[in-house]
């Protein structure tokens, strides 16, 4: 049995599942503010524990790679990559975008012609965001995008389905759009990594622990603390 950690701290959920061979078997996760360098490796061992594993058991460790929040991501991957050098087993870098739609497409039936974007918050009108078609091909690459009313127009003959944590902020703005859906019971969590960690792995898409790090998409800026 092939068992697999995966870790997704990009947006404000923590998260960690087990998978086997492509399927999830267990996950714990939150939402709680400022908690995933707390609790993150307390969730490593307590899904191993439920599920009466050891970490020599582990085959691989798959991390959410971004984008997503900076710290989020540091944080992590930071703690994917000491996993995988104290076990001396593979990491698996996956788009964090690739794995919510992966999420939405076990939850939902899609819609022929139609095109859907994950979306992670970035502040104010900005999301970090790319767009798959219902059969699944990426149409638009990952990039950082600030939205408005006009901004699914050039798709005027496709509906646009927005789901994630950045689609949420946008319901009063497409309101009266009927092109425009937000599907707004999504909810992010590392499970929806695990066919496409699986993939990865029997195809031997690894990671260099050495070289490897978060993928930003934009550069951090840090902003000066309230007095």
């Amino acid at each position: 049995m092939r068992y697999i950690i995966q870790i997704d701290t990009a947006t404000e959920v923590c998260s960690v599942s087990l998978s086997r061979e492509g399927i999830t078997l267990d996950h714990i996760q939150s939402s709680e503010p400022n908690m995933h360098a707390s609790r993150l490796t307390s969730y490593v061992e307590q899904i191993l524990f439920q599920n009466s594993l050891k970490f020599s058991d582990i085959s691989a460790v798959a991390v959410s790679m971004g984008p997503g929040s900076y710290t989020g991501l540091r944080i992590g991957v930071s703690t994917a990559k000491g996993l995988c050098y104290a076990l001396d087993i593979p990491l698996i870098g996956i788009n964090t975008l690739e794995s919510m739609f992966n999420g939405l497409v076990n939850k939902v039936i899609l819609q022929e012609g139609s095109l859907y974007f994950p979306m992670i918050d970035a502040r104010r009108m900005e999301v970090y965001t790319m767009a798959f078609d219902e059969d699944g091909k990426q149409v638009l690459p990952t990039q950082a995008k600030i939205i408005d009313e006009l901004s699914f127009a050039e798709f005027h003959l496709k509906e646009a389905f927005l789901f994630g944590s950045g689609a949420n902020k946008f319901q009063d703005l497409f309101r009266a759009n009927p092109q425009v859906h937000i599907i707004s019971q999504f909810q992010h969590s590392s499970a929806h990594m695990s066919a496409l960690a699986w993939k990865r792995f029997e195809a031997h898409e690894v990671e260099n622990l050495i070289y490897f790090e978060p993928y930003y998409l934009k550069e951090f800026v840090a902003s000066k603390p309230k007095r």
